[in-house]
């Protein structure tokens, strides 16, 4: 839904010309590198395939529209080792600079998590805390327990197509209360449909819950860390806020808040935030009990014990006011179908892409072809794979042929099985699972490097490293464990208990060196080799994963004596040392 939020400002606003030029002003100064129209949709931000459902985080549910004051909070004068930078706690001053205590320690505490996750994202902290104080006014104000749960529901309307973006239920009501129809959720109003692949457990207690502020604000900053975006560059920050509410007034808005808290914050006693007041959509929220000062809501909330009728659940005496409404093309699907990718198990080698890409196709009943159905495929079981973007939920709508093609899946390093989930989004229909399998790094062909024969005298230690590299299929293979082993012979490959040797971190001699792998270039350089007091020619047998073998041979013999003169030689030498002196003599 496109958001009004110039129509309905704070109090004050005489106009709608005046609050236009407040809009415009405050995105003017407070959000540089931000510009107007088209803003933050670069080239590749529209393209992408891994983008989540098409009404983004939140389903595009209302949100408050109040703005930062134009005077934004100074920070401290110096930076010092409690407050090292911008954004720390500063002197107190509008009360909007505010931040609730556990809702401010939730977003810092996801912004460092990424820090370590996604450390090319350079997520900040206040770009959180401006969506949370846009999507629900910091969580009503901070209207939660000390372990991060929102003591009251916080509710978005329900998505029935009614003026907002129709989302039929896809949780069973489980988040948001609701059977018929997705309601935005929590403090970061999430949608259902978006939090079963985005939710994260922020907290640690094995739980993933969109009501919980620490499980919201991790899961927001891992969604705005998708498609490889880098958050300090202003093009990529634009197109995550759009992902989450595609309205070009929520970007302003988000933006203006951001550089707001970028200038100072303060962190107040949980339910004492400051509500805001405005929502976007012409509609004010209704005021939930206990939830801080103020009026209005990021959403409906709803109190313990009391129950709060659905639009659409008739009323006893009042006649229904909810037209039907025509079938969609998801409604229409009954299941999905494989369109080529096979029933083998797509494999690939740790590291590399899958050759081939999931092809699924929606139908109805009789076997019709859907277009135009969302179809998402989902990373299942105990592995680091990804699809093209390094995200393990990649949403697809069908094309004309009702085919929906899966990005690229990447092997990450952990090797076994795993399933890739097809279903269609918004609908209880068959779906379709992918198996697939992560190999090991592997190598077909080992080659000696060394280009001179390795050789050693009894009880001294070989000049040369044994150094050899590793392909597969011609190319290089990289990170390819190895063994290398020194055998009895060609014949017999168990470990020699004589001969050549290498040291152990004590310097005790050993045989057989395990855990081995190639570098970047293929290349396996094996530590220094000593030899006993025994001579004669040994193996050294190297093998890796893949079957690749290479044996190497290595010579230990005792250094040839210096030629002794021959007899006639030394006669000579005798017979021209008597003769000298009457040589001399002559002389």
């Amino acid at each position: 839904m496109a958001a009004q939020f110039g129509r309905r400002l704070r109090k004050g606003a005489a106009t709608t010309a005046a609050a236009a030029l407040a809009v415009a002003a405050l995105s003017a100064s407070q959000a540089p590198g931000a510009t107007t129209g088209d803003m933050g949709r670069h080239a590749n931000a529209g393209a992408s395939t891994s983008a989540p459902d098409e009404a983004g985080a939140t389903g595009d549910s209302p949100y408050y529209t109040d703005l930062p004051p134009l005077n934004s909070p100074n920070p401290s004068a110096s930076p010092t080792p409690s407050s090292p930078s911008t954004g720390t706690p500063v002197s107190q001053g509008a009360a909007e600079a505010g931040i609730p205590a556990t809702v401010l320690d939730a977003y810092k505490k996801a912004e460092a998590e990424l820090r370590g996750s996604k450390p090319g994202c350079n997520l900040p902290w206040q770009l959180l805390a401006a969506i949370g104080k846009v999507e629900s006014g910091q969580a009503r104000g901070g209207d939660v327990d000390a372990e991060g749960n929102t003591l009251h529901r916080i509710l978005g309307p329900e998505l029935d197509g009614n003026g907002f973006a129709l989302i039929k239920d896809t949780d069973g009501g489980k988040y948001d209360g609701n059977s018929a129809y997705d309601q935005a959720v929590g403090p970061m109003q999430f949608i259902p449909s978006t939090w079963a692949w985005a939710g994260r457990d922020g907290n640690g207690d094995g739980v993933k819950d969109p009501n919980n502020v620490y499980d919201a604000a991790l899961a927001a900053g891992h969604y705005l860390c998708r498609n490889g975006w880098d958050l300090s560059v202003q093009a990529d920050m634009n197109s995550a806020i759009l992902s989450y509410n595609n309205s070009q007034d929520y970007l302003n808005l988000v933006l203006s808040w951001y550089e707001y808290y970028r200038k100072g914050t303060y962190s107040v006693p949980d339910g004492t935030g400051t509500l805001p007041q405005h929502r976007s959509g012409n509609s004010t929220g209704s005021t939930g009990s206990g939830s801080g000062s103020g009026s209005g809501s990021g959403g409906s909330t709803e109190s313990p014990g009391t129950t709060t009728p659905k639009p659409h659940e008739p009323q006893p005496g009042v006649p229904s006011t909810t037209p039907s409404l025509p079938p969609t093309a998801t409604d229409t699907v009954d299941h999905l179908e494989d369109a080529g990718t096979g029933t083998a198990t797509l494999t690939a080698m740790a590291g590399d892409a899958f050759g081939k890409r999931i092809s699924t196709r929606a139908e109805t009943k009789a076997g019709r072809i859907v277009a135009k159905v969302r179809v998402r495929f989902t990373i299942v079981g105990d592995t680091d794979a990804t699809f093209a973007g390094g995200e393990s939920v990649a949403t697809v709508v069908t094309d004309s042929k009702g085919l929906a093609v899966a990005p690229a899946l990447q092997a990450g390093e952990k090797t076994g099985d795993f399933t890739v989930h097809a279903a269609v989004v918004g609908r209880t229909a068959k779906g379709i699972d992918y198996d697939a399998t992560v190999t090991a790094r592997a190598a077909d062909t080992l080659a000696l490097v060394n280009t001179t024969a390795l050789t050693c005298a009894p009880g001294g230690e070989f000049a040369d490293q044994v150094q050899t590299k590793a392909t597969y299929q011609g190319a290089v293979a990289d990170k390819v464990a190895a063994t290398a082993t020194l055998v009895k012979s060609a014949d017999d490959t168990s470990e020699n208990d004589k001969g050549p040797y290498f040291k152990d971190a004590n310097g005790n001699a050993v045989r057989t060196l395990t855990g081995l792998q190639t570098d970047a270039d293929g290349l396996l350089t094996l530590p220094k080799l000593y030899a006993d007091d025994i001579t004669g020619t040994f193996l050294l047998r190297i093998t890796t994963t893949g079957g690749a073998t290479l044996t190497v041979e290595l010579t230990v013999a005792a250094a040839a004596p210096s030629p002794s003169p021959s007899p006639s030689a030394s006669a000579s030498a005798s017979a021209s040392a008597s003769a000298s002196p009457s040589a001399s003599a002559t002389s």
